[in-house]
């Protein structure tokens, strides 16, 4: 089934073509792929980032998320070449930053791996920080807003490079990897104490 992408802010999204399009933006950014890019810069795949907060989860059940911005591919040519960011301000939805690295074909990959699923996604981006981690999150329910929490049959897809001991590119059940996640960040044992 197809993958629903929820369409970006307009705001969010004139954000970033006016970052393209600015010269002293894009010398200025530290993604040297995007610096020396040919032919004109288009912004792409537009999925909102959603930040895990594992310590929202109540009473043993799924962790709450927070939208923090837009991501959108930006492609050069015949390839992706780097990232542009949005955030949220008290003015509405600003150009963030541009960046590089390997979640951007991480991104495309998991993105095509999502495609021929049987059921239908809204994709989001799930960056859960204190594992250096970012998953692509595919929402069973293809009419939610911005507001939209993950629940245990959503799939998570953790884009290259995973943390050690969990699979990149292999889909999990949220229900499933989240208590993982969950578990990593708990509080660390004090050192000398009982286990």
């Amino acid at each position: 089934m197809p993958l629903h992408v929820p369409p970006a802010p307009a705001p969010a999204l004139r954000s970033i073509l006016a970052a393209l399009a600015s010269p002293v933006a894009v010398r200025a950014a530290s993604t040297p792929s995007l610096r020396t890019a040919t032919g004109p810069l288009v912004p792409e795949h537009p999925l909102p980032v959603h930040l895990l907060n594992p310590v929202a989860a109540s009473g043993g059940g799924m962790p709450r998320a927070r939208l923090t911005g837009w991501r959108f591919l930006v492609r050069g040519g015949d390839r992706v070449v780097a990232a542009a960011e949005t955030m949220i301000t008290p003015d509405g939805w600003a150009f963030s930053h541009f960046c590089e690295g390997p979640y951007l074909a991480s991104t495309e990959h998991a993105l095509r791996q999502a495609e021929p699923l049987p059921s239908a996604y809204q994709p989001r981006l799930l960056s859960i920080p204190g594992l250096y981690m970012l998953c692509l999150w595919l929402h069973g329910d293809v009419t939610a807003g911005d507001d939209a929490q993950p629940a245990p049959a959503d799939v998570l897809i953790p884009l290259a490079p995973a943390p050690p001991g969990i699979a990149a590119h292999r889909p999990y059940r949220a229900g499933d990897l989240v208590p993982v996640l969950t578990h990593r960040l708990g509080p660390a044992p004090l050192l000398g104490s009982a286990v």
